[in-house]
């Protein structure tokens, strides 16, 4: 396309750092998540919990026991609630990976939907690697908070909390000092969580940028190759590369530093702890049963401080992602299926008054267009390079909307219409005409909505002069044609493109200058092909051969946005000068 749109808010947009929590919450709901495996595990890693901190208090009577006659059932009762208690957790922890895992591939589901029905402008824009980034690296982000660190946080801080009402029963002098510590602790963790959490905002647009250089560059290698680029794409990667690394250095310092921090500081809780437990027993105003007990249910204060300072890691960092994919699923799509069907036989496609930029509020890409395509005829667009004629195949495909004016089949704006239905009756042909990854079978059949036989598709490959070199592949119609179609020539994957036009059986068909690219004994072939496929349909060209326009019913000289004049051949050499010196200038007459 001649121009091209702003970059949208969803390419722009960082994320403000303050978790959205009713955003989050309606971004989950969206994927009618199984709640019940949320709920059911929450429920089993409490019970696990539960059963964790009820061992320390029972290992208090043991050890007081010591010294007299060891207290069996008491000890049973501790080996079952270890087991108990790992079983439970594991199955708590499969459930609550399941619902992530649900949720994941719901959002997935929902996204890709999402892209694939997007508007045409949204991917002007947009890097295929930013939009996988999304698919898949943001997803991801959210999994974790919710199968991971939303379920540890529950069950952490249950602990946390029973353990410091237990240890306030026992002794209310030990707990306050616990009180006292424990957030001394996470006041002093919060600012390098704070800051780790901006280091994983960085690194997920880090990684977006870097997977939408490195796809483009990927998919367009050929041309990499013959422009001698690899020097210039590999700098260019390791730059990105480069500021991956920084980034990366970042976050492995704080992470580096979180972990000591959090370990040196709740050593320091633990020794303060122990010595005063051990003045306390020597004193006698303390049991040795109260002080082990006091000191496992410190270790399970230390591991549940750890996860919660994790889980505002993984919050901040899931707020960024969060944020990205709500942005996406907010960019507007197109309806394809509301409004009534109209069928096009014999009706009359035209242009009122079209104006149309990509921007708007940027340079007019067509002023005031006009045309007329009555049923049946070939109606070509002729003009310099850039002027708009593939614009206008991109208004009537309704790959964009007018700014002002309308497009109208027999009288009627097409905007009314099902947009599904409306290109379903539409065949385009480019000359560079996209073919997907897979068999030849695949690209005749793809986006149908029926099956085909095998006698079917030879019949058209036949109308589009295609089935001799289908027959001559080693497979046939299941031959793989590569990614991009790159293991057929240019005109191969023209007759191809026409012979998926014969099965589509279009009432409008649009060729934007479908042999321009090819070699003389290619175009010949492809020619042929597109003659016969012209029969009994409206016909839009945008004109290349000489013979096209000479041949055309009706043609629209257009340069500069707008239509400067229209008529026959003969009539536009007699009486448009720009016509008549485009003619000559561009096919040497």
């Amino acid at each position: 396309m001649e121009h091209r749109m702003a970059a949208p808010a969803t390419a722009r947009k960082r994320p403000t750092g303050k978790f959205d929590i009713k955003g989050f919450l309606h971004l989950i709901r969206q994927t009618k998540p199984k709640y019940w495996q949320l709920w059911v595990g929450l429920f089993l890693g409490l019970l696990a919990t539960g059963a964790q901190l009820a061992v320390p208090k029972l290992a208090q009577s043991l050890i007081n026991g010591l010294g007299h006659a060891l207290n069996k059932p008491m000890l049973i009762t501790v080996i079952v609630l270890f087991i108990v208690s790992a079983v439970v957790s594991a199955i708590s922890g499969a459930l609550l990976g399941f619902f992530g895992e649900n949720v994941v591939a719901r959002l997935r589901e929902t996204l890709w939907q999402k892209l694939v029905r997007l508007r045409v402008s949204y991917f002007d824009n947009v890097k295929t690697g930013e939009m996988t980034s999304r698919l898949v690296n943001d997803t991801m982000q959210i999994k974790n908070l919710l199968a991971n660190s939303f379920p540890q946080m529950v069950t952490s801080l249950l602990q946390l909390v029973g353990a410091l009402v237990i240890m306030a029963l026992m002794d209310w002098r030990m707990t306050t000092i616990m009180f006292v510590a424990v957030p001394v602790v996470m006041l002093v963790m919060f600012p390098i969580m704070r800051q780790s959490g901006k280091i994983g905002h960085q690194r997920q647009d880090a990684m977006a940028t870097f997977s939408g250089a490195t796809d483009e560059t990927l998919s367009e290698i050929r041309l990499v190759k013959s422009s001698n680029a690899e020097g210039y794409e590999t700098q260019n990667g390791a730059t990105q590369i480069n500021d991956l690394y920084r980034i990366g250095l970042k976050e492995a310092i704080y992470d580096s530093i979180a972990g000591p921090a959090m370990t040196a500081a709740m050593l320091a809780v633990f020794v303060g702890v122990l010595a005063y437990a051990a003045a306390r027993v020597s004193a006698g105003t303390m049991t040795m049963g109260t002080m082990f007990s006091f000191l496992m249910y410190l270790f399970q204060i230390i591991g549940p401080a750890g996860t919660l300072a994790r889980f505002f890691t993984d919050l901040s960092k899931a707020n960024g992602s969060t944020e990205r994919v709500r942005d996406l699923l907010a960019e507007p799509e197109e309806r394809l299926t509301s409004g009534p069907t109209q069928s096009v036989t014999d009706q009359t496609l035209a242009m009122e008054h079209v104006d149309f930029a990509y921007e708007d509020d940027g340079q007019p890409v067509l002023r005031d267009v006009n045309f007329e395509a009555k049923p049946n005829t070939v109606v070509a667009f002729a003009g310099p390079s850039g002027g708009g004629k593939s614009t206008i195949f991109g208004m009537i495909e309704r790959y964009y909307h007018p700014q002002q004016g309308r497009v109208t089949i027999g009288g009627e704006d097409v905007e009314a219409f099902n947009l599904s239905d409306w290109r379903s009756q539409i065949g385009y042909v480019s000359q560079d005409s996209a073919i997907m990854a897979g068999t030849i079978r695949h690209n005749l059949t793809y986006g149908a909505d029926q099956s085909y036989s095998d006698a079917e598709l030879w019949h058209v490959l036949q109308l589009a002069s295609a089935d001799g070199f289908v027959h001559n592949m080693a497979d046939g119609l299941d031959t793989q044609v590569g990614e991009r179609g790159v293991k057929v020539s240019g005109g191969q994957r023209q007759r191809l493109a026409i012979a998926r036009a014969f099965l589509r059986d279009p009432k409008i068909l649009l060729l934007d200058e479908a042999t321009a690219s090819l070699d003389s004994e290619s175009e010949a072939m492809v020619q042929q092909a597109l003659t016969e496929l012209m029969k009994g349909r409206t016909t839009l060209i945008i004109a290349h051969r000489l013979s096209t326009i000479v041949d055309a019913d009706n043609i629209y000289f257009v340069e500069d946005g707008h239509i400067s004049g229209n008529g026959t051949h003969q009539e536009l050499m007699a009486s448009l000068p720009i016509y008549r010196d485009y003619v000559r200038i561009q096919f040497k007459e």
